[in-house]
């Protein structure tokens, strides 16, 4: 009885952090890895840890990607440069075997930085003056840095990507959403293949498809209703308690506390 109940705790929170995540255009992978962290699936391989995010973010990005290019939040002017950039670099990241503590670390940063940006930056009203995309060199050595680092750490890169676009003025708020999406799912993609390559490959069917099946629902009800429902204000302070919380399980377990 107690298993069952804190699989279908599991499964809520997955279903909670897709919607919330969906809402702005991200995937949720840091998400995903934050819950996952805190249950006995930390205990699992962190290639396995990241594969199974990867996996989630195909569905919740590719979901919201949808949902924000039919209200016309899309260009790809924007995003062709990063996704070309990003494509061998997260290949790359994916490919690359990282030592469990090495792994730790680079998670626990992420997790912490991914806090930091959801309850500081600011956005730009979605009517806002539309400032001209950056030149193709600024975005592809950007798309090639944030490319590597999702590959090696398990994540899309939108916790990158929405706030360098923002706080640089590049556009609006709602189109950098769509921007992010697309930009999620070919990273996730790209990390996804370069540990197949590697022969890394270590996907459950039995674990995926309930966890599937909830961030389905959650990125539903996100794309479609969550802008309206929920202010991006609440969205970052629910996002960044789980996120600290889950970071400084992962220090501790990294130093040997728990």
């Amino acid at each position: 009885m107690e298993g069952t109940l804190l699989d279908i705790g599991i499964l809520f929170s997955i279903c909670v952090v897709a919607m919330l995540y969906a809402s702005v255009g991200h995937g949720g992978a840091s998400g995903y890895l934050a819950v996952l962290s805190l249950t006995a699936y930390a205990s699992n391989d962190s290639m396995w840890l990241k594969q199974h995010a990867w996996s989630l973010n195909l569905i919740v990005a590719g979901i919201a990607f949808i949902a924000y290019k039919k209200s016309g939040f899309f260009s790809w002017k924007l995003t062709l440069p990063f996704i070309i950039a990003s494509i061998p670099a997260a290949l790359i990241g994916g490919y690359l075997k990282i030592d469990h503590g090495v792994y730790d670390t680079l998670l626990s940063i992420t997790l912490i930085f991914a806090a930091w940006r959801l309850l500081t930056i600011k956005d730009k009203n979605s009517d806002g003056i539309f400032i001209e995309p950056p030149s193709y060199y600024v975005s592809a050595t950007v798309g090639f840095v944030i490319g590597l680092l999702s590959g090696i750490i398990g994540v899309g890169g939108g916790i990158f990507l929405s706030p360098i676009i923002l706080l640089f003025g590049w556009s609006d708020a709602k189109t950098t959403a769509g921007v992010a999406a697309a930009f999620i799912w070919v990273n996730s993609a790209s990390g996804l293949i370069g540990n197949s390559i590697s022969g890394q490959l270590m996907l459950e069917s039995e674990v995926l498809v309930p966890f599937a099946i909830a961030v389905v629902i959650g990125a539903i009800i996100g794309s479609k209703f969550g802008s309206d429902i929920f202010s991006q204000q609440t969205v970052r302070k629910s996002l960044v308690c789980v996120l600290l919380l889950a970071a400084a399980k992962r220090l501790l377990d990294l130093i040997g506390i728990f």
